[in-house]
Formats: structure tokens, sequence, C-alpha cells
């Protein structure tokens, strides 16, 4: 059978968008020659819609979307589509309203026929806040001509007993498909992006093709939904290899025919490729469905806020992007001038507003209030908060969105100041470790210099008092960043951290301490693009606790 696999980006709420992005890729598989079109998990809503689930009139606008949808498609194209349906069982008896579901358009008529078993409720996902699970996936098989297709959504290819390693639920929905006879499956999903999972998910239909012995097709959303960025990667895999990969983190129909032999080995990408291509897609796509194609940045003359603007340049074109250099008493020459140089490399409009000027009043208005204390954290915080409200300033005044630049590393044991470098619309580098800051630096350099040399070779300082730099209190990065992923992203213990990475017991603990006590912050930060499996809103801590590890 000849399936289009359309990789289609989609914007939550925009309803008849979605219908219109839809029909037109439907419209492009039925030139091409296909015989049915598969459309990602939630296409018609976009995902994750989150509370607008629970609004009557958003469902409602839904379902007169969808049979819009059904009326508009191709006549003679069988489509397959992720959608809501409305669970009728749940009026008056247990159970949620809604399944998270797929329906077959075909000839103007809507027909439900699968709905999604498996509702994952880790890292960034809550389906159970909103959808029933399915019970029985076994029924989720529609005949389309001669084809007996088993229909999979998303978590539901994600337990396969011989290749999952912990298996979050008992069931395995494609097991099932294909005990009944599946002559192959779909996967309609919106798996969002992490480092390694395009790969991970490759592998993982390979083995379920080769236990199986079917064909396995698997759909994904791409684009970008504020934290969460979809990278598309889809495919289609056969007992032998892959018949081919999308393109990942762009739109794309693909054919593929069930009936041909696939070999082809999996596409790995370096780990930098694809941290720019996921934080272009997630600065472009907020901008876009935010409706603000311009953005601010303090350029400090440090490498975070030169690979911010490098890549907001990358998603938004030079003419879109101003930096705004804002030097202290403390700043150095070097500051300014690595700035500048940046600015020219990029074609971006740059401004200087020394803060000198604010250091003075501010100190005169806090005299009466700071007498006889020495100076320290307050004063040195007040630049960061003096920059802030000069960026958000230019931000009210010209429309742009501020982009905060601090990175994973700073961010996770507090070395980010409140209302100050905090400030902004979008974090697009607070889930890079900082050792991926600059491994992510040399890549956009790899064809002549972006990123001024001397701005990824100098010791990291926020500069906010003399001769002030990061290793004055902290790890080097090379040190602190392997320590700070095995208590973030692994939850090992104090004590396991400091034997895996052979720093002191004492000074594990003592960053472990900092970890905590920063996440107060960790809750105002901006929202965050998403490129591991331990963001932002995907590790919940409470903020207020006093458990403590030694």
């Amino acid at each position: 059978m000849k399936v289009a696999l359309c990789q289609i980006d989609t914007t939550v709420g925009d309803l008849a968008g979605n219908v219109s992005r839809i029909v037109e890729y439907a419209n492009r598989a039925a030139s091409a020659g296909a015989e049915l079109a598969v459309f990602p998990e939630l296409a018609i809503c976009g995902y994750p819609a989150e509370d607008l689930l629970v609004r009557p009139a958003f469902l409602a606008a839904h379902d007169a979307e969808m049979q819009e949808l059904a009326a508009s498609l191709p006549p003679r194209l069988p489509v397959l589509v992720g959608c809501l349906e409305r669970n009728g069982r749940a009026h008056g008896l247990a159970g949620r309203d809604l399944f998270n579901a797929v329906a077959l358009l075909h000839g103007g008529q809507v027909r439900v026929v699968a709905r999604k078993c498996l509702l994952p409720t880790y890292d960034v996902f809550d389906e159970s806040r909103y959808f029933e699970p399915w019970r029985e996936p076994a029924r989720n098989l529609v005949v389309i001509g001669e084809h007996r297709i088993g229909v999979a959504v998303c978590e539901d290819g994600w337990n396969d007993a011989e290749f999952i390693e912990r298996r979050q639920y008992a069931l395995d929905p494609v097991e099932e498909l294909a005990k009944a006879g599946a002559d192959f499956i779909v996967n309609l999903s919106a798996s969002p992006w992490a480092l390694g999972k395009d790969v991970f998910r490759q592998r993982m239909g390979m083995a379920a093709a080769r236990r199986h012995g079917i064909p396995m097709v698997y759909v994904n959303l791409v684009g970008g939904n504020v934290e969460l960025q979809f990278d598309g990667a889809s495919f289609a895999a056969g007992p032998n290899g892959l018949a081919f990969e999308a393109s990942v983190f762009v739109e794309s129909m693909e054919i593929v025919d069930t009936a041909e032999s696939w070999q082809l080995a999996p596409t790995e990408y370096p780990d930098a490729e694809m941290h720019w291509r996921a934080l272009v897609q997630g600065i472009r796509g907020h901008a876009n469905k935010f409706g603000l194609p311009h953005a601010v940045i303090g350029l400090s003359g440090g490498i975070d806020s030169a690979l911010t603007a490098t890549l907001a340049v990358d998603a938004l074109g030079p003419k879109n992007v101003v930096g705004l250099a804002m030097p202290s008493a403390y700043s150095s020459d070097h500051s300014l001038e690595d700035a500048h140089s940046l600015a020219r490399n990029l074609g971006i409009e740059l401004h200087v507003l020394s803060i000198e000027s604010l250091q003075k009043t501010y100190a005169e208005v806090l005299e009466p209030v700071f007498a006889g204390t020495e100076p320290g954290l307050a004063e040195e915080n007040l630049q960061s908060r003096m920059r802030g409200a000069l960026l958000m300033a230019y931000s009210n005044k010209h429309g742009h969105l501020v982009l905060a630049t601090g990175n994973k590393s700073e961010c996770a044991v507090g070395y980010c100041t409140l209302y100050g470098d905090t400030n902004g619309g979008l974090a697009p580098i607070a889930d890079l470790w900082k050792t991926e800051v600059w491994a992510l630096a040399r890549w956009l350099n790899r064809e002549g210099e972006r990123i001024p040399a001397r701005t990824i070779e100098k010791p990291p300082s926020a500069e906010l008092r003399p001769d002030q730099f990061d290793s004055d209190s902290l790890p080097a990065y090379e040190e602190l960043d392997p320590v700070l992923r095995l208590l973030i992203e692994e939850e090992l213990s104090v004590g396991e951290v400091a034997q895996q990475t052979g720093m002191p017991r004492g000074r594990v603990a003592a960053m472990y301490s900092k970890v905590q006590l920063a996440e107060f912050k960790r809750y105002q930060y901006p929202p965050t693009l998403r490129v591991s499996d331990r963001c932002w809103s995907g590790r919940r801590l409470p903020v207020s606790h006093r458990y403590r590890e030694h």
C-alpha cells in the first residue's frame, strides 16, 4: 500500500489553520498517488492543548472543524488524522470525558477507528488529566481496501517488552494489533524531541518490525510549541531496516510502499547540529506563533549572549535581531569589543547603553537604607536588574521579544538574577549545559568565525565586581556539568555522584544544596526550549522542602 506520511507543523487552538494545513498536504499526497495519508496525533487541535480540552466551546469548535475537514479532502483518498472524541460513557459514570483518538476521513465521512491506550503522565506529559485510556487495543484495526491496518497513537508504541528496559505499562498495544492480524501498523505521534530521541524511535520501530514481521509506519509532529520542540523524523521500518527517514525539524510529505523491502540504516547527526536545529526552530516558532518577529538580546561580550544572538539570527534573520550592550563600571574593555565584533559578524544592530549613571543614581537613592553596610550581592544584582529594565523598556517601546541568555548550569545553581538576566519572553539556551554551549558555539564557527574566538575562550565572568570569575565560587564547568547532570537528569544520590565523578562528597553535597536552594528561581524563569529529558516543566520539585543530602 502506498502510504503518505504527512509531517506537519500545527498550532495549538488554530483549528481552522490546522485543518487548512491537513487539506494542503492531503492534496499533495493524492497528486503523488498515495492510497492512504496519515497525519500526526491530535493534528486538528494541536498538541498539547492542555486545559483548552475542558472548555465545551473548544470541543464543539473542534468537532465542527473536523466535519469541515472531511468535506474538504480529496474524495478518493482515505486519511487518518489525530482528533478528539467524546467519551459517551463518562457522563454519570467513571472516566474522563475524552479519548485521544484517530479518525478515518473518507468520502466526506468521519469515523473514529482508534483510541489511545497508554497515557503518559511522566516528564512533560499529563494526558491522564484529560483522556480516558482505551482498554481494547486489538479493536484499533481498520480495513482500507484489502489492507488490515493497525493504528497506534504515540505512547502505544513505547512498551515493547523486548526493547524497552523498564516498561511503564503491562499492556503492549502493538503486540495486540499484530496478534489481531494487522498487515502493518501506523503510529500517529506528537513526540517531543530531546537529544538522541529521534534515533531511539527509529531503533524501537525497527525492533517492533523484526519482532512481529510486519512494517511499522511512524508519523510525527514537527514544529515548536513554546517549550516543546517536535522534530518530525517520521520513518517507515520493516524487518530488515528503514524505508526512509523524513527530514528533521521541517515539514514534509513522503510516500512509502509497504510492499517493498526496506534496508536502510538510521542516520545519526552530531549533537551540536541537532541542538542548533531544535533551538532555531524553537525561536522561530515562538516568534511566529506569538506574532513577535523581532528579538532583542543583552550582549555582554560573553559566550551565552553571543550564542543566543547567533541562534536568533539563524531563526529570524539579522534585520530582526537587536543587541543592547550595557556596560557598567566593572565591565572590561574586551567585553564591549567582543560585543561589537559579534554584531559585525552577525550583521545585527547594536546599541550601547551605559549603566554607570544608573549605578550612581541607585546608590544615592538606596543610601539611607544601605548606610553602614558593605557593598556586596545586593549591589551586584542591581546591575543585572538595571539591564533587565532596559531590555524590557526596549521591548515595550519597539515590540521586540526579549531573549534570556542563561544556560542550564548557571540556572541550576542559582547563578541568575531574578528580574535581571532572567527577564525575557523565551529562554533559548536554558536547557543547555555550559559545556554544551561551548560545543555549539564551536560548531557554529566550523566554516568561519561568527562568534568571536575570544568570547569562546575567555574564562566565564558576570563582571559584577572587579576581577570576578565564575570559578571563584564554582568548580570549572568541565567538572561541574557531569555532577549536575547526574544529580538532576539521573537523580543519583550525592554519594553515587561522588563515586562516579571523583569530586569530593562534601563538594557534591554543596553543589546539590545550591540546586535545591535555587528551585524558587527556576519556577520564575521564562519558558525554556527543551532539548533534554529533564527540562523545566518535566522536572517537578517542591520549592519549599527540608530534604538535604550530605
